[in-house]
């Protein structure tokens, strides 16, 4: 049985490149490919991570125990699935190296806004 959700992107009723704007995946394009069985499977193509250096710093917070990287993403961004861009900004793969208790994570505004000692 093929998967609902891959049968509407090749049907062309669900766009592939349709993610929510505060998605990591949003703008990048899908590409398809067609594997040993001959099912057809749309993914997305490579995400290049930006330097951490092109985020504009504006706190730091000390990981506390039992604290996850959703919870401070609401908390300082107001988006649990915005979890992303403090890895992105700590140059991190995996969300839980950022929670062990006592890391230091930088906090940091969205890659392109200016920080305050920046603007001119």
């Amino acid at each position: 049985m093929k998967n609902p959700i891959q049968a509407m992107f090749e049907a062309g009723i669900v766009e592939a490149t349709d993610f929510p704007p505060e998605s990591r995946y949003a703008g990048l394009p899908t590409k398809t490919l067609t594997d040993a069985s001959g099912r057809i499977v749309t993914y997305v193509t490579r995400r290049f991570v930006p330097p951490p250096e092109a985020f504009a710093t504006q706190a730091y917070r000390i990981t506390t125990e039992g604290e996850r990287l959703d919870q401070i993403a609401a908390a300082t961004i107001g988006n649990p699935e915005g979890f992303w861009q403090i890895c992105d900004a700590n140059r991190a793969l995996f969300a839980e190296e950022l929670e062990k208790p006592g890391t230091e994570v930088r906090l940091t505004l969205p890659q392109g806004v200016p920080g305050p000692e920046e603007e001119l």
